[in-house]
């Protein structure tokens, strides 16, 4: 199979020279047994920042068992140390069923993908969103319920909050998206315009969110006085959220 020619806006030089040669790498080991390489999330959606944002990919397999995942040991040990995180492993008859049980992750990468090798999975498929309201609740509850645990695990420290605030809202980034379309918004990619459209058409502050996501990007360095004043900002503003979009979509 042909390889694909791309180039991805807003991926550095650099890092798109990086994943061709992943997909050389990922293409020797699997040979016949590989259909597609998939690149999705921040790098797709124009949203990498270097040094800061992990390289997400998806691998269609024509199969797989336990002797052909346990191939991608070596290309861990090397391409971790390049930010690029384990694939998800589907096959074609996955991907399908995959789309009707988690509509929230599966919508998002149909929507911000980029082929990086072989025949595009994607095209012409449908996602069933009977099961996305449930979902995008189950998202907004379980990141407020997993952010208490880790908070009480982290000992609630300046170290824990700084680490704690950036994976919260980039798991939430997601839920968001999947709350647009519920609110037949025009669903938006970039981090910035989504929650300010949230903001607006739900009527919330959101300040607590776009200070976690300007922690997340770098752009402030809060003291030590106001990272729990940041926290509390969060979770205010989090858990208002959620109140006010399970009584719009259920």
């Amino acid at each position: 199979m042909a390889p694909v020619d791309w180039s991805i806006d807003g991926l550095p030089e650099g890092t798109q020279k990086l994943l061709k040669s992943y997909v050389k790498d990922v293409t020797k080991v699997y040979g016949n047994e590989i259909e597609s390489i998939i690149l999705y999330g921040s790098a797709a959606r124009e949203e990498f920042l270097p040094g800061l944002s992990n390289l997400n990919v998806l691998l269609i397999l024509s199969s797989y068992d336990l002797s052909v995942l346990k191939q991608y040991d070596g290309l861990h040990k090397r391409w971790s140390k390049e930010q690029v995180v384990v694939p998800l492993f589907l096959t074609r008859a996955d991907l399908e069923s995959a789309s009707t049980a988690f509509p929230l992750e599966y919508q998002d990468i149909l929507d911000w993908h980029r082929l990086l090798w072989g025949h595009d999975p994607f095209v012409g498929l449908k996602i069933d969103t009977r099961y996305l309201a449930a979902e995008v609740v189950q998202g907004l509850r379980g990141n407020v319920f997993r952010l208490r645990q880790r908070l009480v695990e982290g000992r609630s420290t300046e170290e824990a909050i700084t680490i704690l605030l950036p994976l919260s809202i980039t798991t939430l980034l997601p839920v968001l998206r999947g709350l647009q379309r519920l609110l037949g918004r025009p669903v938006t990619k970039h981090g910035e315009p989504l929650l300010h459209d949230i903001e607006s058409h739900l009527e919330i502050d959101m300040t607590g969110l776009r200070d976690a996501l300007a922690l997340k990007r770098g752009h402030i360095s809060p003291g030590q006085k106001e990272i729990p004043r940041l926290m509390d900002r969060y979770l205010d503003c989090l858990t208002r959220l959620v109140g006010i979009a399970e009584a719009r979509i259920t």
